[in-house]
C-alpha cells in the first residue's frame, strides 16, 4: 500500500484531462465489483481458516478495507486481484476513525467485527457524500441478535453481554426506500455466527446480498430464501477456501455509456450479457443502449443514438448509474426525467453538467433533462464516484478540452478507468494540480 493510494480529497491535486470528440471502439475486460468485495471484506472476518477472494478490484476502497482489517489483528496480503484473509489470534474490536469515515460499509464491517470479537467500536460511515447515510436498520439488527449499543453523533459503541450472538428476528425495510442491503448484509453476518436460526424479514436480494450469502453457504452457513423472508442457521465454524468476485456490473455500465455518448462500441469480453441484473438492461434498453452477447462476453452499442427515458431507480445497480445516464441523456432528443428511489438526494452531478451547456434541472429527488444539448468544454468537479464517472462521460463529446477534479474519488470505485477509455480512443490523462 503506498502512499498515494491513500490520499485525502483534500490533499490529491490531481484532475482529469479529457478532449471531447472521440468515438470509442474496442474489446476491454471490466473489473471485479466494488461493491460486491466490499461486502466479501466485511464477511471475510467470519471465517476461521484462511480465505482468499479472487477477481478483487484494485481501487483506493479495497486499500483501505485491508487497513481496517489489519487493524483489528486480521492478516491480509494483497497480490493482484488476490486479497488473502487469514483469521486473527487477537482482536482488536476498533475501525479507526480515519479509515471508517472513507467507507460506507463500516457498519457493515462493524457487524463482522462484533459476530467475530463480540464487540465493535466504529465511526459512523463515510463513502459518497451526495446524501446522509443512515444505519438505523443496521443497528436494529445488532441489538435484535443481543448486542447492547451505545451511540453517539460520531460512533457507536456495540457489545455482546453474552459473548457472541442469539438467535433473532429484524426487518431491513427502510421507511419509503426499499429494503436496505447494508443492513442485509449486516443481518447475515451477525445471523452466522448465532447458534440457531434467524430471519430477515423483506431482505434485499441485490448481488451484493447473493453474493455474500454464497460465501457464507460454502463456509458452512445455511441459507433459505423464502417469500419475502431469509432464514440464516448459524455455525461455531466457517470454513475458509477460496472465492471469486463477480464483475462489476457498474463499470460495465459506466463503460457503455461511455462508448454510447460517443456513438461508438465496445465489447465487455468478461461479463457474460446474462450477468447484467434486469432492472439495468431494461434502464440501458430504454435509453436505446443494445447488450449483445458475444463470445462470452457483451457488445455494448447505441445503434440509433440516446434516446429520452421516463424511469425511477428502482434498485441499488440503477441509483449507481444514474448520474452517468444523465450524462448520456443531455444528448437525447426530448425530455427526460429520472426519479431517485433509492437514497433521499442524488444530483451532485447536476450542477457540473449544466458548466458543460447540458440543460438539466433537480427538483427534490426528480432529475429533469431537455436534450439534446451542445456541450462545451468546462472546468468542473464531482464529489462521488459515480458523479466524477458522468463528468468524464460528458466530457467525451464536450468541445475542447475540459478538466475534472476528482481523482480521489473516481480511485475509490474505479481501478483503471481511465486507462480503458485510452484504449478505447480517448483522449484522456491526469494530470497534476
Amino acid at each position: 500500500m503506498n502512499a498515494q493510494t491513500l490520499l485525502s480529497p483534500l490533499t490529491d491535486t490531481r484532475a482529469i484531462r479529457v478532449t471531447g470528440g472521440h468515438r470509442l471502439e474496442g474489446t476491454i475486460a471490466v473489473q471485479g465489483s466494488k461493491n460486491v468485495a466490499l461486502h466479501l471484506y466485511a464477511a471475510a472476518v467470519l471465517a476461521d481458516e484462511p480465505l482468499t477472494l479472487t477477481g478483487t478490484p484494485l481501487i483506493l476502497d479495497t486499500q483501505v478495507c485491508a487497513k481496517i482489517l489489519s487493524s483489528t489483528g486480521t492478516t491480509v496480503t494483497i497480490s493482484g486481484d488476490r486479497f488473502e484473509v487469514t483469521p486473527a489470534t487477537a482482536w482488536q474490536p476498533v475501525i479507526p476513525d480515519e479509515l471508517g469515515r472513507r467507507i460506507r460499509t463500516t457498519a457493515v464491517m462493524a457487524a463482522g467485527l462484533l459476530a467475530r470479537a463480540g464487540q465493535a467500536r466504529f465511526p459512523l460511515p463515510g463513502g459518497d457524500a451526495f446524501c446522509h447515510r443512515r444505519i438505523d436498520r443496521h443497528l436494529a439488527a445488532m441489538e435484535a441478535a443481543g448486542a447492547s449499543l451505545d451511540v453517539t453523533d460520531t460512533h457507536v459503541d456495540a457489545r455482546f453481554t453474552s459473548g457472541g450472538p442469539a438467535p433473532f428476528t429484524t426487518n431491513v425495510m427502510t421507511k419509503g426506500w426499499g429494503p436496505s442491503l447494508g443492513a442485509t448484509v449486516t443481518a447475515m453476518l451477525l445471523a452466522a455466527r448465532a447458534r440457531g436460526t434467524s430471519t430477515i424479514v423483506n431482505p434485499n436480494s441485490e448481488p451484493e446480498v447473493r453474493a455474500t450469502a454464497a460465501l457464507l453457504e460454502a463456509g458452512g452457513v445455511g441459507i433459505d430464501w423464502e417469500g419475502a423472508a431469509l432464514h440464516v442457521s448459524g455455525t461455531d465454524r466457517i470454513t475458509g477456501g477460496t472465492v471469486p468476485v463477480p464483475p462489476d456490473r457498474l463499470e460495465a455500465a459506466t463503460l457503455a455509456l461511455a462508448a454510447a455518448i460517443t456513438g461508438g462500441t465496445v465489447r465487455l469480453d468478461n461479463v457474460p450479457t446474462a450477468t447484467f441484473p434486469a432492472a439495468l438492461v431494461t434502464m440501458l434498453a430504454d435509453a436505446g443502449i443494445e447488450l449483445v452477447p458475444e463470445d462470452g462476453g457483451t457488445l455494448a452499442r447505441c445503434p440509433a443514438g440516446p434516446r429520452p427515458v421516463q424511469m425511477a431507480t428502482v434498485s441499488a445497480t440503477c441509483t449507481d448509474v444514474q448520474p452517468q445516464l444523465t450524462a448520456l441523456l443531455t444528448q437525447a432528443p426530448g425530455t427526460s426525467r429520472i426519479e431517485e428511489r433509492i437514497y433521499t438526494a442524488r444530483a451532485t452531478h447536476v450542477e457540473p453538467l449544466r458548466s458543460f451547456g447540458a440543460a438539466v434541472t433537480t427538483d427534490g429527488p426528480n432529475i429533469t433533462v431537455h436534450g439534446p444539448s451542445r456541450l462545451t468544454a468546462a472546468h468542473v468537479a464531482g464529489d462521488d464516484i459515480r458523479a466524477v464517472a458522468a463528468l468524464v462521460i460528458a466530457a467525451l463529446v464536450a468541445e475542447g478540452t475540459s478538466t475534472v477534479q476528482g481523482v480521489y474519488h473516481l480511485d475509490r470505485g474505479y481501478g483503471s478507468l481511465l486507462p480503458k477509455l485510452a484504449a478505447l480512443g480517448a483522449t484522456v490523462e491526469v494530470v497534476q494540480g
